[in-house]
């Protein structure tokens, strides 16, 4: 008898391991992937994020395959996850569109890993905002690149966000003017069940489900490398 229970027990864990990763829908595999290509370039450190810069980051947004429509003129729209530091380690990820705005390099008709740093308080408080304009709200500037930039002190007068991009395996520091970033709200409730405001979840007065712990742990993993530099 105790041989069926603890089978039976074993086939419930089990189903409920299976079907959590896809508890949050397509928002989880946002975070997944934003946790993806995270670790992605920072697996290539001589073309990453210096890890200066990362250790001065106050949050880090993520959006992974971001669409830019064409060159010169087109629609660019993607959705992503942030984070920021708070006294208990990385917040629960909150949720944002970007729409809009132009780019220092156009690169047409595909997907774009986007990254952006924010940098100091001022950032900080745009991204707890509902909406705000990068280039407007928010100044905005590439960020620096690889170990060689590490020395580099300019970034730290440029701007509220450091931006990047990944195309086809390029990763650069990218400026990204005019677009406007604002709450996910559609994926915020598909993951946390209901709405949850950006100052809330930024600011830690969430916990955060275990759909977020890959994005959570790639975060960590990145503030611990950049302390110990």
């Amino acid at each position: 008898m105790k041989t069926i229970v603890l089978v039976c027990a074993i086939a419930c864990l089990t189903a409920v391991s299976a079907a959590s990763p896809n508890v949050a829908g397509k928002a989880g595999d946002r975070v997944q992937a934003a946790a993806d290509v995270l670790t992605e370039i920072q697996a290539a450190p001589d073309q990453g994020i210096p890890e200066t810069v990362l250790g001065s980051a106050e949050c880090v947004a993520v959006v992974p395959a971001m669409l830019n429509g064409g060159f010169l003129v087109g629609a660019r729209y993607g959705r992503g996850v942030a984070s920021c530091r708070t006294p208990k380690g990385w917040s629960t990820p909150s949720f944002f569109m970007i729409e809009g705005g132009s780019f220092g390099f156009q690169i047409g008709g595909q997907a774009v890993d986007l990254v952006m740093l924010i940098m100091n308080n001022e950032g900080m408080r745009n991204l707890l905002s509902s909406k705000f304009k990068l280039g407007g709200d928010a100044s905005v500037a590439a960020g620096p690149v690889g170990r060689a930039a590490a020395a580099d002190t300019d970034w730290k007068l440029r701007a509220q966000i450091l931006s990047y991009s990944r195309a086809r395996g390029v990763f650069a520091g990218v400026a990204l003017d005019g677009a406007i970033v604002k709450q996910d709200k559609d994926s915020t409730r598909e993951f946390y069940g209901h709405m949850v405001t950006p100052q809330a979840s930024l600011q830690g007065l969430v916990p955060s489900p275990q759909a977020a712990y890959p994005f959570l742990a790639s975060l960590a993993k990145w503030a611990t490398e950049a302390a110990d530099k």
